[in-house]
């Protein structure tokens, strides 16, 4: 088992008994455990527990990049890797949604899935062929990160077999983000104040 395997199997198992017993009675130890893992081998690729989540995460943005869309609009392109990220997610649902359930009242954790997210969301935007790097390009990934959270409220309650309720708010959300600044088109933002995806106002 090389360390790619090790860790598929360890992160499985930690969301495996997230999803059966809540993210906060998970530990390493536990999973490693429950997987029949090397405890010492646990160790050093999981020094902590929330480094099973950035492990997951690492793992989900690697399944939504390979292959990705290299053609066609950024706003398009973004809605197929979006779109791919949340199967990675729905592969492991029961424990990812132990985890968002749980992260209220873990604020450490919070706040590093937080800049996690943050470049996951640069990647996807980067893969896209979307503007990522200065003044405006961090705003443009600002604008994914809410579009992100605003498609993972839908996705925590969408019982749909084929994710119908998470693509539509998607869509929606991409929609919202372009009309509101332009940025997926490439076009300068709009001078004018709107409902950004998060529900706070869009800032120019």
């Amino acid at each position: 088992m090389d360390d790619t395997d090790f860790d598929t199997a360890l992160i499985a198992s930690a969301l495996t008994l997230a999803g059966a017993e809540g993210w906060r009675s998970v530990t390493v130890a536990g999973a490693a455990r429950a997987a029949g893992l090397p405890l010492s081998l646990a160790r050093v690729r999981f020094p902590g527990k929330a480094s099973i989540l950035l492990g997951f995460g690492r793992m989900a943005d690697e399944l939504t990049l390979e292959d990705a869309p290299d053609e066609g609009p950024v706003r398009d392109r973004l809605f197929d890797l979006l779109m791919r990220r949340f199967d990675a997610l729905q592969a492991q649902r029961a424990g990812i949604l132990a985890v968002l359930r749980a992260l209220p009242f873990d604020p450490c954790t919070a706040l590093l899935l937080a800049c996690a997210t943050r470049r996951s969301m640069r990647w996807m935007l980067n893969a896209a062929g979307g503007r990522a790097t200065g003044l405006t390009g961090e705003l443009h990934v600002k604008g994914l990160v809410a579009v992100w959270l605003w498609a993972v409220r839908a996705w925590e309650k969408d019982e749909t077999e084929d994710l119908t309720v998470t693509m539509a708010a998607l869509d929606t959300a991409l929609s919202r983000a372009e009309q509101a600044a332009g940025w997926l088109a490439g076009r300068p933002a709009a001078k004018v104040e709107q409902e950004a995806p998060d529900g706070e106002p869009a800032t120019e």
